[in-house]
């Protein structure tokens, strides 16, 4: 039931219960400060992470504004207060938290964000933010879970680089086939070639072989022919 309604609703007993109306619409109109926090953030081992929190208020942010963030571990324990801000950040000195906090947030533009530095796998728990603008200092109570993972290389993928992935792997696959056919289709041919250029024994052994002494054995036979026509023409 809104403020309204329920202001309504107490309207008829108004005169019998005059305190009860008065403490009602005193409690709505102090419930005018509305606090947005993401209820679960996933970290990474050594890789900073933010805790957004974001706020807003019916009244005008003064100096008086005050910003608190507590903790509880996740095995459970007691809530303890890591960062508090007020006109200027006042991060934890003690503690597991020490030196890793920052502030990151704009009261001017309603948000009361923290960072937290080289997370480890024993922050994870529970993070609550609290905004108090007086006269609003009654809100919501948000909370949000933090869980640090170690990164494997399923998160270091992103969806564009699989994205590429997918759509080029099968182009170079069927690129490198085909270079790989032709390339054998080149070496074949080639073969083919030298083979066809290859002469024969026969061949081989039909030309002249071409020694120093060809001229001599050239003339040595010249004239022996020269003698046999010779001796054929003489008459008997």
């Amino acid at each position: 039931m809104r403020c309204g309604e329920a202001a309504a609703a107490a309207g008829g007993g108004f005169l019998l219960l005059p305190r009860g109306v008065l403490l009602l619409l005193g409690v709505c109109s102090a419930l005018s400060l509305e606090i947005k926090a993401s209820s679960k953030v996933q970290a990474f081992i050594g890789e900073q992470v933010s805790l957004k929190c974001s706020f807003k208020s019916s009244s005008p942010i003064t100096e008086s504004l005050t910003v608190d963030w507590t903790y509880r571990p996740l095995a459970g324990g007691q809530m303890e207060t890591i960062f508090h801000y007020q006109s200027v950040p006042y991060p934890a000195t003690v503690g597991k938290f020490k030196d890793r906090i920052s502030w990151v947030g704009n009261v001017a533009k309603g948000d009361a964000s923290i960072a937290i530095r080289s997370p480890v796998m024993s922050d994870n728990g529970t993070f609550i933010c609290s905004v108090k603008n007086p006269p609003d200092v009654y809100h919501n109570i948000p909370q949000t879970m933090l869980i640090v993972t170690e990164r494997g290389l399923s998160f270091q993928l992103t969806s564009a680089v699989l994205l590429s992935i997918l759509v080029f792997l099968p182009s170079v696959i069927v690129v490198v086939l085909l270079l790989v056919r032709m390339g054998r289709k080149f070496g074949v041919l080639k073969e083919k070639k030298k083979a066809g250029c290859k002469k024969s024994s026969i061949e081989m052994s039909d030309e002249p072989e071409h020694t120093e002494t060809d001229n001599c054995l050239g003339k040595l036979r010249n004239w022996c022919l020269n003698c046999v026509d010779t001796d054929e023409e003489d008459p008997y």
